[in-house]
Formats: C-alpha cells, sequence, structure tokens
C-alpha cells in the first residue's frame, strides 16, 4: 500500500521563548496533489513547513514524508525527498553563477560529475532558465531568481516541493509564467501563499490555518464560498472572484 507523500499527526511546537506556534495540527497529502496552505501573518504557515523538512521538529506528534518519520536518524533521506523554495530566494541563491547554484545540492550528495550535469540541464530547461546558466545570481531580476532557485529543488529530484510565498513581489507576467510552471509540475506541492488568486487557480485543495490549527480543509470553492470561515481568519475572496460579485 502506497503511503501519503506527506503526513503530519498531532503536531504540536513552541518556540524557546514558549510562544505556541503549532497546536496539534493534523493533515495528509496524496502523491501528486497540489495544495495551497493559506492564513493570515502569525497563523503558523512558515512555521508548519519547516517542519516538513526537519529544520524544526515538533514538541509532539509526528511529521512523515513518503513514509518516513522526519526525525534526527532520517533527516538526510527525508531532505532528499522535500525540496523547500524559500520566500526570499536570496536565501537560497549564494554562488557564483546559476549554473554552480543548480549543481550544489546534487554535487555535495556525491553525484557523479555527468549526472550533476544532466540535472542542472533539466531543471533548467523545465524552469525556463537554461539561457541564465552562466549568469551572476544577483544580477538576476526578482521572477528570474525564483525560476533558479525552484531549479535549484528540482536538481535533487524530491518527491515533494514545499513553497513559501512564491509569487509574493512578482509583476504580472512574471506571476502568470510561475503558476504555469507549477501547474506543469508532477511533483507533490504545498504552497504557503497570500496570493489567494494563485490558490484558486493551481490548487485542488486549501488548508486554512488560524492561530497554529487547521480551521479547514476544503475545495478552493469550497473554502472562498464561505464567508464566515474567511472573516474568522482575517482572508478575502480571491481578486478574480470578488469583480465576479
Amino acid at each position: 500500500m502506497s503511503h501519503p507523500a506527506v503526513e503530519v499527526q498531532g503536531v504540536h511546537y513552541r518556540y524557546p521563548d514558549g510562544q505556541a506556534a503549532l497546536r496539534g495540527v493534523s493533515f495528509s497529502i496524496q502523491p501528486g496533489e497540489t495544495v495551497g496552505l493559506i492564513g493570515s501573518n502569525g497563523a503558523g504557515k512558515s512555521t508548519l513547513l519547516l517542519h516538513l523538512n526537519g529544520v524544526l521538529l515538533p514538541c509532539a506528534g509526528q511529521v512523515r514524508v513518503q513514509g518516513l518519520p522526519v526525525d534526527g536518524a532520517h533527516l538526510v533521506e527525508v531532505r532528499r525527498q522535500v525540496g523547500m523554495m524559500f520566500q526570499d530566494p536570496d536565501d537560497q541563491l549564494f554562488m557564483p553563477t546559476v549554473q554552480e547554484d543548480v549543481a550544489f545540492g546534487p554535487v555535495n550528495i556525491g553525484l557523479p560529475a555527468a549526472q550533476v550535469q544532466a540535472r542542472v540541464a533539466q531543471a533548467l530547461a523545465t524552469v525556463g532558465a537554461a539561457h541564465l546558466a552562466d549568469r551572476a545570481p544577483y544580477r538576476l531580476s526578482g521572477g528570474e531568481k525564483r525560476s533558479v532557485a525552484l531549479a535549484g529543488v528540482l536538481a535533487m529530484n524530491p518527491g515533494v516541493v514545499v513553497m513559501d510565498e512564491p509569487s509574493a513581489g512578482l509583476d504580472p507576467a512574471a506571476r502568470r509564467s510561475l503558476i504555469n510552471l507549477l501547474a506543469s509540475l508532477e511533483h507533490t506541492q504545498l504552497i504557503a501563499t497570500h496570493d489567494l488568486d494563485l490558490v484558486q487557480d493551481l490548487c485542488s485543495r486549501v488548508l486554512v490555518m488560524r492561530e497554529g490549527m487547521i480551521e479547514a480543509d476544503s475545495t478552493p470553492d469550497a473554502v472562498f464560498a464561505d464567508a464566515n470561515l474567511l472573516a474568522r481568519c482575517h482572508l478575502e475572496l480571491p481578486l478574480g472572484r470578488q469583480r465576479q460579485i
């Protein structure tokens, strides 16, 4: 029997100062699903994402990825299975050239040079950034940086791709290109975002967080039709739906 791609069971987390960030979070994501994670600032979205590859470990409860527990004994394999794209691509891009940046992960897991080159070429082609291979990351536009950061994730061949605000700061054309790219991926995806139109366009399912808990787990249509839920969680309708009212 196949495992869920991601399984979170009763996860609690407190920061060292005692602040409760997650309070009994439970959900699962099946292979191939694209799931949006929404909620107001401080709801716990980013904290939850950091549990999926062991940057943070729960105070109670369990996280499993591809059937593996996310714990000290399995972190190396879990981090090969979960590709994390941070909100600010500058947190991920640090090598002299795009080529070297995308190659960084495959090189550091000991892949042969020919295999590294093949992965880099494929990842850059997938995100439409092959022409940027010799460029310095700091000279790229915001949209180009996000594409290259995603290429670095894809070069590791993860089963699960986790993204924190992938469309933040993008102009309309770059944002649409990103949505089209994410829609073309076959990976399991969990996307934390305030871009509710992206969720409407891209996701088959939405998790709504409020005060460190999952407040709702349903389709975008059901979530955005629930005015009481949106008000309770300090959310608004996607702009596309507002124009229809």
